[in-house]
């Protein structure tokens, strides 16, 4: 065999897409379902079941961090969704670059002369950490969709027109009152969550999570999605001729802040099926023509921000609905996105470049929640375009940027199964008796429905194998869907009072009826949970929680007790037994000091690091990388590469984990690894030794 002393690779993608679970995957490619993937496994290297070893917490952040520097969490410092804030009981975001002490092997290869980019990576990307001319970012700031939080200037919604309309209104909570004015069922509420509300506050806060509703799992409550609602009525004062038999409606964008007119148009069977927009009734031509059942994205048009500042931008949308006689619609409204978004691209320059040669950030969705019309025609639809949009978006950085390495992820699956994953068997979860009323068959069948999406897009870089391109395709975690309901402890969102309440280690304050408040008694507590997999004690001298009164209360337990309070604390987690099962709900309990073994721990995190068992997992977060869940789901990451320099139709029995990624790009690039790099190259899979 030739020994290597040179590049194996000219030209490397590394398609990331988050939440790609190979157990899954392995599933629908035994079925068929994902003969996109099958080629490229076929034709490059992975395991048999094409498991990585990730690293923890199996959450975005780190584990992309993880990926792109070859280092652990507790080496390159970001060890959650949010990091640890002054306080034991504080969060800050955790979507800044400069947070990771650790360097990217996108530096390095830059600044060896290979052209660079790096598509939203979120985690360790933005902003960029070199100055290298051959270096391209393009967002990473947010996870969701490319700029879903920095550039999203305005929220999805429903509009809703029927003649039984009296007036144009704006429903910020759609159920109850379009139920009244008989336009909808309670059943076909919409919901979603702002894309921008969490991830735009960078400011350090206390979140305290009292029940299931107020962390991850919010998820899982059909918050309503806002809607407008608007008469159909004949056509007033309008500056154009108007189609013979056409009807007028309104759209109001923005929460009402913004009027369109439309019109409801017969075809030539004199049957509605379609409908035109227009920015005011003198306006020559519509800016958009929506056709019922079919998604159109690319339309311009102004959205008023959440600051107040009324900006170009580009929408999604899509006529669910419409009465052949005209009398009743419904359109979907994706996010708005900003038209000058160029402050999350670098160079700045690049963002207009792509505008006008792919087109502007196509809005990504969160709107599916547990309404199967949502999840399918408008959150499905939408991440079609999103997905069409990013491959010509990262085709165009290849063939007109002559970039030579590409770094992306794709959000598609993590953001969409958030909505559903746990209902894909009954299990004893009983979240809620009306989810639990819905048969698994159709949440399954979103399932497929996600991976087949990611399939497709996969499919779209499959010719880069002929044209001298190394391809990997990875992911930072999978999800998993429980078998039972999780317990209130290793939500990523803030601090989980449930387990830790009802073991006597957080207390907290209650009003004069007994129910408990938001605000932790510190006088009474001796730790906390807080973020995924981390319990702080309340030491002496160390932590120190000023009240709102400027009273200053120091912490509770003696530094001499620590290590018999950390013994007793581990003890009782394990002790801790599910009330329906009898059966621990944590699998894993380590010191500080020992997490290293599974490359967590360090400063920023907890005094404790836990993990949650098999079986009572949150969507992801709380478990061991190697958890498994009901339905062939996983907390596990994905592993196959295939092209120049990679072995053919190969299988490996190695053990590849999260920070071999890094090392191994180095290694086919013949360039050095990155400075804290903890991996190694997988040089099983190499076509030449070295």
């Amino acid at each position: 065999m030739t020994i290597r002393n040179t590049a194996l690779a000219d030209k490397l993608f590394v398609l990331g897409i988050d939440g790609l679970d190979p157990r899954y995957s392995r599933k629908m490619l035994r079925e068929g379902k994902m003969p996109n993937m099958q080629k490229f496994i076929e034709r490059g290297a992975a395991r048999e079941d094409l498991m990585m070893l990730g690293g923890h917490p199996t959450v975005t952040p780190p584990m992309w961090s993880t990926l792109s520097t070859g280092a652990y969490a507790n080496v390159h410092g970001v060890t959650g969704y949010f990091r640890q804030g002054s306080g034991i009981d504080k969060i800050v975001g955790n979507f800044d670059s400069r947070n990771c002490k650790a360097e990217p092997v996108w530096n390095i290869l830059a600044e060896n002369g290979i052209k660079t980019a790096v598509f939203h990576w979120p985690g360790n990307a933005w902003p960029p950490t070199s100055d290298s001319e051959n270096l391209f970012v393009c967002d990473g700031s947010t996870p969701g969709g490319l700029g879903m939080g920095a550039a999203t200037i305005s929220d999805e919604f429903i509009c809703m027109a029927d003649v039984k309309v009296q007036t144009v209104t704006f429903i910020k909570s759609a159920t109850a009152d379009l139920d009244k004015a008989c336009i909808v069922k309670p059943e076909d509420a919409m919901a979603a969550v702002s894309a921008a509300s969490s991830v735009k506050d960078t400011s350090e806060k206390t979140n305290v999570l009292l029940n299931w509703e107020d962390g991850l799992n919010a998820s899982t409550i059909p918050d309503q999605l806002s809607a407008t609602v608007s008469p159909i009525t004949e056509p007033k004062k309008w500056n154009i001729d108007v189609p013979e038999g056409a009807k007028e409606f309104t759209l109001l964008l923005s929460k009402g802040l913004l009027r369109r007119p439309g019109l409801v148009l017969k075809n030539e069977e004199g049957k509605y099926d379609r409908v035109a927009l227009y920015r005011n009734k003198k306006a020559a031509e519509p800016f958009v023509v929506l056709e019922a059942g079919k998604i159109k994205s690319q339309i311009y048009d102004q959205a008023v921000s959440f600051d107040g500042e009324t900006k170009d931008a580009n929408y999604a949308m899509k006529l669910l609905n419409i009465t052949e006689d005209g009398t009743h619609l419904e359109i979907f409204v994706s996010n708005a996105t900003d038209m000058h978004a160029d402050f999350i691209f670098s160079p700045s320059s690049l963002f207009y470049e792509i505008a006008e040669n792919v087109g502007y950030i196509a809005p990504s969705s969160y709107c599916g929640n547990n309404d199967p019309k949502m999840i399918t025609e408008c959150m499905l639809d939408c991440w079609n375009e999103v997905c069409d949009w990013q491959s010509r978006a990262i085709h165009y950085l290849m063939e007109q940027k002559e970039c030579r390495a590409v770094f992306s992820h794709l959000h598609s699956i993590d953001m969409q199964e958030h909505r559903f994953i746990r209902f894909l068997t009954k299990g004893d979860k009983d979240y809620d008796k009306d989810y639990d009323a819905k048969e698994p068959e159709m949440y399954q069948k979103f399932m497929e429905d996600i991976y087949v999406q990611a399939d497709n897009y996969i499919g779209t870089y499959l010719h880069l194998l002929d044209e001298g391109w190394t391809v990997v395709i990875t992911s930072d975690h999978a999800q998993v869907c429980p078998e039972h309901k999780p317990p209130m402890l290793g939500d990523p969102q803030g601090v989980n009072t449930g387990v830790m309440g009802e073991l006597g280690y957080t207390v907290l304050k209650t009003d004069e009826n007994g129910n408990k408040l938001k605000e932790i008694d510190w006088t009474k507590t001796k730790a906390v949970a807080n973020r995924e997999c981390n319990i702080y004690l309340n030491i002496k001298g160390r932590d120190k929680h000023v009240l709102a009164d400027g009273t200053v209360i120091d912490g509770l337990i003696d530094p001499e007790d620590k290590w018999e309070v950390e013994e007793q604390l581990i003890t009782d987690l394990y002790s801790y037994k599910d009330k329906k099962t009898g059966h621990r709900v944590v699998a894993m309990a380590l010191r500080n000091k020992d997490a290293v073994l599974v490359g967590y721990g360090g400063p920023e995190c907890g005094d404790i690091c836990y993990w949650i068992a098999d079986g009572y997992n949150i969507d992801h977060a709380d478990g061991l990388s190697t958890a498994w869940g009901d339905e062939e789901t996983s907390l596990s990451p994905i592993f196959i590469a295939a092209g120049k320099g990679i072995k053919e139709g190969f299988v490996t029995d190695r053990m590849i984990r999260q920070v071999d990624l890094a090392p191994t790009v180095s290694a086919l690039f013949n360039v050095r690894m990155p400075a804290q790099c903890e991996g190694a190259p997988v040089y099983q899979i190499l076509d030449q030794e070295f």
